[in-house]
C-alpha cells in the first residue's frame, strides 16, 4: 500500500485530443498557477498513439507523456485518469482553451462536491465561441439535459475536477470518444455523488467545423441508450426522487399514491420512526426524527443532508435495540430479498408497544399487478421487474403478520395492485392497580 506521503494532492490530466494542442505555452502557465496552491501534484499529459514527438517539451515542464493505445477523447481520458494519483483529478484540454488560472477556482470549489464543474453556461460564466458552435453546445447540452434528467447545464464541459474515489466508484468506463464526459457525468450521479458547476472563462479554439459537429453527434447518439437504460433503472441513486415527479404519469401516480398511504398511517405517530429500504423516497426526506436505511450506500450518499440520519443495513439483522421506534415503514423491499433472508420478526422486534408497521408490496394475486408487470418489463427492460423474487399475496401475508403478534389495522392499495399494510403492535397490558390499604376500624367487609 502506498504511503499517503507519496499520494499527491492534485493530479491534473491534460487531453491532447485530433493532435491540437498549445502544450509550450500551457505547461509553464499551469506550472506557475500550481505555484503555492498544492503541497504536493501531478501533470500528465495524455495523448494518442504516434504522439511520442511531445516528449520533450512535456519533460521540460515536470510532466508525464502517457500514451493511449487509441486515438478516442475517450479512449486517451482514460489512460490519463488511469495514470492519476491525486487525491483529485483534474481534467482539462491542451489547446488552452482552459485556461490554467482557473485551475486555482476549481481547486478552491473542491469541497462543494465531489464532482466540480467548470461550466460555460452558469451565471458568471463567459464562453468565447463563434455562434455555430454556441447554438450547436447549447442546443446539444439542453437535449442530453432534458433527456437524461441531469440538471446541469453545461453536461460536455471536459474542464472538470473529481475526486479520486469517484472516478475508482463509476469503473469501468466504456466509452471511447467525447461520450465519455456524458458517462463519467451520469454514473457518477447514479452513484449519488455530488456535483456542482463553477463559472469560468471559456476560451474556444478553431472553428465549430462540420466534420467536428458530426463527430460529437456520434458519439454522444453512440452512448445515449446504455445511459438513458441506467437512468431510468433502479441503479439509480435518485431513481424513487425522480420518479415522484415523472413524466410518465403511471409511475407519477404511483409513487404518490404510495406516499400518501405511508403518511397517512403515519399521522397521529409523534416519535422516532425506521424506513427500512429508504431509497431516495420522500417519506425520509419529510418526515421529522426518522431514520433511513438502506442496504445501497448510493442511496444514502443521495440523500445526505444536514441533520438527516443514515444507516447502512440489511433486513437480516436490523442494528437497534428492540423497540427502538414507535413506527417502522417497510415499503417496496421484501420482495426484493431472497425468502430464507426476510425477517419480519426483526420488523416486530425494533417496534415499540404500541407502534406502527406499515409494510408495502406486490400483491401477486391479483391480476392487475401481473399485468402491469409484463408490460412495464416490455417497456423499461432494466427497470426492477426482474428483482422480484419473491411473490405476496395478501392471502398469506396478512396471517403471517397476525402471526407474528401484530394486529392488521388495514390494507390499502395502489392502483389495485400494491398492498400497503397497517398492523400495530399491542401495547403493554396496564398494571393492576393495587387495592388501598384497610383503614383502621375497617372491617374490609
Amino acid at each position: 500500500m502506498r504511503a499517503s506521503s507519496d499520494i499527491p494532492e492534485l493530479s491534473i490530466v491534460v487531453t491532447v485530443w485530433s493532435r491540437e494542442h498549445n502544450l509550450p505555452k500551457l505547461l509553464p502557465s499551469l506550472r506557475g498557477a500550481l505555484r503555492g496552491l498544492v503541497s504536493g501534484d501531478q501533470i500528465l499529459v495524455a495523448a494518442g498513439p504516434e504522439m511520442d514527438h511531445l516528449a520533450p517539451v512535456v519533460e521540460a515542464n515536470g510532466a508525464t507523456l502517457v500514451i493511449a493505445t487509441r486515438d478516442g477523447y475517450g479512449d486517451i481520458l482514460r489512460a490519463g485518469i488511469g495514470r492519476a494519483r491525486g487525491r483529485f483529478v483534474l481534467t482539462m484540454d491542451g489547446d488552452f482553451s482552459h485556461l490554467p488560472k482557473f485551475v486555482r477556482t476549481m481547486w478552491h470549489n473542491r469541497f462543494e462536491g465531489e464532482v466540480v464543474i467548470g461550466s460555460r453556461y452558469v451565471r458568471g460564466a463567459y464562453a468565447e465561441m463563434e455562434m455555430a458552435r454556441r447554438l450547436a453546445s447549447r442546443a446539444l447540452n439542453t437535449v442530453y439535459r432534458k433527456g437524461l434528467s441531469v440538471p446541469f447545464r453545461d453536461i460536455s464541459s471536459g474542464f472538470r475536477m473529481y475526486r479520486q474515489e469517484v472516478l475508482e466508484d463509476i469503473q469501468p468506463l466504456e466509452a471511447s470518444g467525447l461520450d465519455v464526459l456524458l458517462e463519467i457525468l451520469v454514473k457518477a450521479i447514479c452513484q449519488g455523488w455530488n456535483v456542482v458547476e463553477v463559472p469560468y472563462w471559456y476560451r474556444g479554439s478553431g472553428p465549430w467545423t462540420r466534420a467536428r459537429a458530426l463527430r460529437l453527434g456520434s458519439d454522444y447518439a453512440r452512448t445515449v441508450g446504455r445511459l438513458v437504460s441506467l437512468r431510468n433503472s433502479i441503479r439509480a441513486a435518485d431513481y424513487d426522487h425522480r420518479a415522484f415527479d415523472s413524466w410518465i404519469p403511471l409511475q407519477r401516480y404511483w409513487q404518490r399514491a404510495r406516499f400518501q398511504i405511508v403518511q397517512g398511517y403515519l399521522a397521529d405517530v409523534s416519535g422516532r420512526v425506521l424506513d427500512i429500504g429508504c431509497g431516495s423516497s420522500r417519506i425520509v426526506q419529510t418526515l421529522p426524527d426518522v431514520i433511513g436505511m438502506d442496504l445501497a450506500l448510493r442511496k444514502l450518499r443521495w440523500l445526505r443532508a444536514p441533520g438527516r440520519a443514515l444507516v447502512q443495513g440489511d433486513l437480516t439483522r436490523l442494528p437497534f435495540e428492540d423497540g427502538a421506534f414507535d413506527a417502522v415503514v417497510c415499503s417496496e423491499v421484501i420482495e426484493h430479498i431472497p425468502v430464507e433472508q426476510v425477517r419480519l420478526e426483526e420488523l416486530v422486534r425494533v417496534l415499540a408497544p404500541g407502534g406502527v408497521l406499515v409494510l408495502g408490496t406486490p400483491d401477486y394475486g391479483r391480476w392487475t399487478w401481473r399485468s402491469l408487470e409484463w408490460v412495464y418489463g416490455k417497456v423499461f427492460p432494466n427497470g426492477y421487474v426482474h428483482e422480484h423474487i419473491n411473490r405476496y399475496t395478501f392471502s398469506e401475508l396478512g396471517p403471517e403478520l397476525e402471526r407474528l403478534g401484530l394486529r392488521v389495522q388495514d390494507c390499502r392499495y395502489v392502483g389495485a395492485s400494491e398492498m400497503i399494510f397497517e398492523a400495530r403492535r399491542p401495547p403493554l397490558p396496564e398494571r393492576a392497580s393495587s387495592p388501598e390499604p384497610l383503614r383502621a376500624g375497617s372491617t374490609g367487609g
